[in-house]
């Protein structure tokens, strides 16, 4: 099966060679051209684009710069698709690279990000877990082993203009109902830390002060 996105885990997400963006932007050219049916594997580093390590201390999950998340690889066009079309898209795996099996549970602090039981854990933890074969054990949570049935994150299609601005308008009114609310409601579009795959120059710059984050789920 053909790789069509190949990423280098030793380094920066920034330095993958355009191959994965971290902003939803109409303007991001494609990585790499497909036709329907195809197989093909894809890459992926994980969410964070590698901030958070295989050790002991919860200080990454508690310090992780989330302007920076979610890392996507592409993105990837499909030969004869126009807009309005359905797409499927089947995956028929997701497994780990060889020299890096292992993956981590986070709960980040109420801080910085939060999450759903943000009131009852308020405070950043961390486990990582190896795999051996398809089951999963961690040295922080004993005597626990489960089969570890990874799931595939985000996959989205890239939106039009008209899209991105609905996204936009939508959520700058939903922040506006409690600007000051800690973890916020949304995320508005941020330069900071955007990657925008081929983009470069000025280009890159005004897609990145437009494009919407890559971390919650919406309407494609």
């Amino acid at each position: 099966m053909k790789t069509i996105v190949k990423l280098d885990l030793d380094k920066k997400p920034w330095e993958q060679d355009g191959q994965i963006h971290n902003r939803w932007h109409p303007d991001l050219p494609m990585v790499a051209m497909v036709k329907p049916g195809d197989e093909f594997r894809v890459e992926c580093m994980d969410w964070t684009g590698g901030q958070i390590g295989n050790n002991d201390s919860a200080n990454d999950v508690r310090d992780v710069d989330l302007t920076q998340v979610h890392y996507l690889s592409g993105p990837i066009g499909v030969e004869g698709a126009e807009p309005g079309d359905l797409m499927v898209v089947d995956i028929l795996d997701v497994g780990t690279f060889e020299d890096s099996q292992w993956g981590f549970n986070g709960i980040f602090a109420k801080e910085n990000g939060g999450g759903f039981l943000v009131d009852h854990y308020p405070e950043a933890r961390k486990s990582i877990w190896d795999f051996h074969g398809i089951y999963t054990s961690s040295r922080h949570v004993p005597n626990v082993k489960f089969a570890g049935i990874m799931h595939p994150g985000l996959i989205g299609c890239l939106p039009s203009k008209e899209l991105l601005e609905t996204w936009n308008t939508r959520e700058a009114a939903l922040i506006a109902t409690d600007p000051d609310r800690v973890p916020a409601l949304a995320l508005p579009p941020e330069p900071k830390s955007a990657v925008m795959g081929k983009l470069s120059g000025d280009a890159a710059k005004k897609a990145a002060a437009e494009g919407a984050r890559t971390v919650p789920p919406r309407d494609h």
